[in-house]
């Protein structure tokens, strides 16, 4: 049995992330903000890593926008937390691994499926963020520690907070089938990401920190489907047509990309799959089932 610190257990990944750990027998100790807990505290971090002496840590946390205005918020949760928990694994707890978050909003996207290969690209400040996490990893990596980083896709779940997309116009499909009248008004619909399941992508993060050789890996499906397609199959399960309850204004919104899409081959080439489909998370998202 190990000892799990999770930054970020509040979220939907530290939650599915703490059901997989506990199932392995693992003892889990969860840190977010609810519990006062706050990775851009260094002597907090370094404080819980010496009590605990962790084997894995996990740094899940992070306000997941690119928005400019959370620059900050963004800049020490991901930046300085990142370095705070490296640091303190360093000198209390050199034999524990760690995993750290990227994203693939984080590369150059030229409409080609990205994998951990590819180059970077500060196209936001949320992204200047992962790449500064990510070049502290494998600093200390250099030094000695077993430092992985999973970029991770969209991914969805019915955790997931109201304010996401998916979530959101899941949650109208459920309004109109309880018969809401009103309309839910999009932007362009023909943008195209994945739509994974959150308990799968945690899989995933557990199957690479669990590698002695491979560090970073794309931790995605490979599978694209536009926002339309999500409207599809979120009202075709609750039998209605979409187009009577959603007005698309194309011109209100512009996408930072066309499509978002991971090169999965090198966490697949270690035995990690998604089980999830599109079809059945959009199942669970409407009824709600964890």
């Amino acid at each position: 049995m190990g000892k799990c610190i999770v930054f970020g257990m509040a979220g939907q990944d530290g939650t599915y992330l703490g059901e997989l750990l506990r199932a392995r027998g693992h003892l889990v100790y969860g840190v977010s903000r609810s519990t006062e807990g706050d990775v851009a505290n260094r002597h907090y971090v370094e404080t819980i890593v010496k009590d605990i002496a962790p084997d894995y840590v996990f740094h899940l946390a992070a306000n997941s926008t690119t928005r400019h205005e959370a620059l900050f918020e963004n800049h020490e949760t991901i930046s300085t937390g990142t370095i705070n928990l490296l640091e303190s694994v360093r000198v209390h707890a050199p034999r524990c691994r760690v995993f750290i978050t990227g994203s693939g909003v984080q590369f150059v996207n030229h409409g080609l499926p990205i994998s951990e290969k590819d180059a970077f690209s500060p196209s936001s400040l949320y992204a200047v963020a992962r790449i500064q996490s990510v070049y502290a990893a494998r600093y200390y990596r250099s030094l000695g520690l077993k430092v992985y980083i999973g970029y991770l896709f969209h991914h969805e779940s019915p955790l997931r907070k109201p304010n996401h997309l998916c979530k959101k116009i899941s949650e109208f499909a459920k309004l109109v089938r309880q018969g809401h009248q009103g309309q839910l008004v999009l932007g362009n619909i023909a943008v195209r990401k994945e739509v994974a399941f959150a308990g799968d992508i945690v899989a995933g993060i557990w199957t690479l920190v669990n590698q002695d050789v491979v560090f970073e890996a794309a931790i995605g499906t490979g599978i694209a489907y536009s926002i339309e397609e999500w409207v599809n199959a979120c009202f075709s399960i609750i039998g209605e047509d979409w187009h009577k309850h959603v007005r698309v204004e194309s011109d209100n919104f512009v996408s930072e990309y066309p499509i978002l899409v991971s090169n999965p081959e090198t966490i697949f080439s270690l035995g990690w799959s998604p089980h999830i489909s599109f079809d059945e998370l959009a199942v669970m998202m409407i009824r709600g089932s964890c």
